[in-house]
């Protein structure tokens, strides 16, 4: 019984923030720890992580009165726009020119930033439609249904899209170190 006072409370708030943007700061407020954890588990860099989520909720604030009511909870419409926003930062950086390996020796080595450049520059590098099915299984955490009926394919055509993009990747990051 809770769940659905919980629903109808996160609705009649919603439906109250798109006829009135002040109501959006109690949604603000309730799902901010949720969506900055997703974005910093993504980000690593808890500066970017920051603004990622402010703009996620500046996003969200513009676009209330788009928000249609599905019974979902609202953080997963928050969670979508985040996870498009990390995609986003992926692309504009594959668009910078590679680091070479010296400098990758050099800095990051011991923390990890290494492996996560090298892997941001190789999923670049994928097809769009194995690219975005990682984005949106891993970083979207989407299930595979989702992503079949958003990309208009069968579940079997989008499962065989993220192996042959995981393959690629192992295969890829085996061949960087």
């Amino acid at each position: 019984m809770k769940a659905v006072e919980l629903d109808t409370d996160e609705r009649s708030l919603i439906e109250a923030a798109q006829r009135d943007p002040r109501y959006f700061a109690e949604l603000y407020e309730n799902n901010f720890d949720r969506v900055y954890a997703f974005v910093v588990s993504r980000i690593f860099d808890r500066s970017e992580a920051e603004d990622l989520t402010a703009e996620v909720f500046h996003q969200a604030l513009a676009n209330i009165t788009q928000f249609e009511w599905r019974g979902a909870p609202f953080v997963t419409w928050l969670l979508r726009i985040a996870a498009n926003g990390i995609a986003d930062r992926w692309q504009r950086r594959s668009r910078h020119p590679e680091i070479s390996d010296s400098e990758l020796s050099e800095a990051g080595a011991e923390d990890g930033t290494e492996r996560r450049v090298i892997l941001a520059q190789l999923m670049e590098e994928l097809p769009p439609d194995q690219r975005l099915v990682l984005v949106r299984r891993f970083i979207g955490q989407r299930s595979i249904r989702e992503i079949a009926a958003e990309l208009g394919r069968s579940e079997g055509a989008v499962k065989q899209l993220q192996f042959r993009a995981l393959q690629t990747l192992r295969a890829r990051m085996g061949e960087k170190k």
